[in-house]
């Protein structure tokens, strides 16, 4: 590729996801979208005249540079080791494959090729968490003792081969992984299934991370209210990520005694400043995509790499064998 021309991408899937990254796919600098692989085509009329292709062999006839696949988790890993044998880079979505053993032989399929492939962990490239990351390797909460997200909401109808620990838990688990630094070891969980459908629709996890820290996570699409919230404390105070919102605030301990004796013994721990930072919103999806065409071009980029997915992917079938078997379930280390 020539310093002047554009990267040739080629997008598989035009579900609701899809949809948002065909948009995206024609906005963003130095990437040309040449094609879609939809066998229902494009009934949405989002794509401006961009050809459609029935299969993806004929997408990958056309010449790329990279595509992003964006179809249901059962066909990853076929569709993947198909854009690995043909030498084609990809961004597949999360989550990178539906069991460990699959996403092992993704890993396998483009490292072995020597091509680029990330997993779209989109929760990494949100204003609030990229905030929240950066402060936490300066220090500003100190030791961190326990991370708790909670995300939650209406059943998402677009989701019908994954229960809900593989389509949002897998998010959380990433996240927190990526805020700290530290990889888990050990994870609890319990499920149930709500809503008639054979997989669960509901989790609550709770696990501990190498730095010995404290993780808890609470999942399910049955629930009206929609939230989407991280809260990190530690030794200094602690920071509340609202990723829906995309707003970072720190509540520190406090250090000025309180004279009201009823109201200090109400309130316990010592109440400091609170602070909303005023932080750049970029669209997340956007510096995904910005993020992997650097990557697909040879830049020092920030991209969640397959093995990052595969960890993802441990993690989270650790979750459902504990829920499984009623047993905390250990978490070997990275290697």
């Amino acid at each position: 590729m020539t310093s002047t021309s554009k990267l040739r991408a080629g997008l598989i899937g035009l579900g609701a996801m899809g949809r948002n990254h065909a948009r995206v796919l024609q906005i963003v600098d130095g990437v040309e979208l040449v094609g879609v692989a939809e066998p229902n085509g494009d009934g949405n009329n989002v794509l401006r005249g961009i050809p459609v292709f029935p299969t993806v062999a004929d997408l990958i006839g056309v010449g790329l540079d990279y595509a992003v696949v964006c179809c249901p988790t059962g066909l990853h890993e076929e569709i993947g080791l198909q854009l690995a044998e043909a030498g084609v880079a990809a961004l597949i979505e999360k989550p990178l494959a539906p069991s460990v053993e699959a996403s092992r032989r993704l890993v396998d399929a483009f490292e072995s090729a020597g091509l680029v492939a990330g997993v779209g962990h989109i929760e990494r490239y949100n204003p609030a968490l990229q905030s929240l990351r950066t402060r936490l390797e300066s220090g500003e909460l100190g030791d961190v003792y326990q991370v708790v997200t909670r995300r939650q909401g209406p059943f998402p109808h677009r989701i019908a081969d994954v229960g809900v620990v593989m389509d949002l838990a897998t998010h959380d688990i990433d996240l927190t992984a990526w805020v700290t630094g530290q990889a888990y070891t050990s994870i609890s969980a319990r499920t149930v299934s709500r809503s008639g459908r054979p997989h669960e629709d509901m989790v609550a996890a709770v696990g501990q991370l190498q730095d010995g820290s404290m993780v808890s996570h609470l999942v399910n699409w049955l629930s009206p209210l929609k939230e989407r919230s991280t809260v990190v404390t530690g030794d200094r105070g602690c920071f509340v990520a609202d990723t829906l919102t995309a707003d970072l605030t720190f509540y520190a301990n406090g250090a000025i005694n309180t004279e009201w004796e009823a109201l200090r013994s109400f309130r316990g721990v010592a109440e400091g400043d609170m602070i909303r930072f005023a932080i750049p919103k970029r669209e997340p999806l956007l510096v995904e995509h910005e993020r992997f065409r650097d990557a697909v071009e040879g830049k020092d980029s920030d991209i969640v790499t397959l093995r990052q997915g595969l960890r993802t992917v441990e993690v989270s079938a650790a979750v459902l064998q504990s829920a499984r078997t009623g047993a905390t379930i250990g978490v070997a280390p990275i290697g």
